[in-house]
């Protein structure tokens, strides 16, 4: 690997193999993998070998589409391994973590949301298109989303079918100054 590589994934071992001895923790014995390359002493000649032999060997072997979906994202896997890692990741997230990772983070959880009131409201997909922009559950729905997810107002109206974001900022709004009524459908149950 050339020099520049093992900069830019300091997770690496390599690095410790390629550092003198003075500069390596004493547990690692770098002897057993010098060998297999065919290098005698660990010298800086000896290193120098060893890190083309690295290179000469990735770059035999090394197909650029294969390292593509590493090089383009953060995690490599089906969808639903995705959404696993997602669900793990859940409140775990800080500053250290990239946007893209923190919104895919938020999305799943919005999505595991709904997902969790269509259940408890007995209700399908179809059913968000179905009823009214302004529906209470649907409000509700909304409104816990902007508690509990970073989704934007134009992420949750799209996804719920309640129309302009700009709309619903404002029912979100002036429902939370004002108790929800109930909706005519919880009224007929009393």
């Amino acid at each position: 690997m050339p020099r520049q590589l093992r900069v830019e994934y300091p997770w690496s071992s390599l690095g410790w193999y390629l550092a003198a001895p003075a500069h390596r923790p004493g547990w690692l014995r770098v002897d057993r993998l010098l060998g297999e390359h065919g290098i005698a002493e660990d010298t800086p000649a000896g290193r120098e070998e060893f890190e083309r032999h690295l290179e000469q060997r990735r770059r035999a072997e090394s197909d650029e589409q294969e390292w593509k979906p590493l090089r383009r994202g953060w995690f490599l896997g089906s969808e639903e391994f995705k959404a696993k890692l997602l669900e793990r990741m859940e409140g775990q997230l800080g500053e250290h973590h990239s946007g893209q990772l923190r919104h895919e983070s938020a999305a799943a959880k919005g999505e595991r949301i709904i997902l969790a009131e269509l259940k408890r409201l007995q209700w399908t997909e179809a059913d968000l298109e179905r009823h009214p922009k302004t529906h209470p559950q649907k409000l509700a729905m909304a409104a816990r989303l902007r508690r509990e997810t970073t989704l934007t107002v134009r992420e949750i109206a799209n996804r719920l079918r309640m129309g302009s974001w700009k709309s619903l900022n404002n029912k979100l709004y002036l429902a939370g100054r004002t108790p929800p009524s109930p909706s005519r459908h919880e009224r007929a149950k009393k």
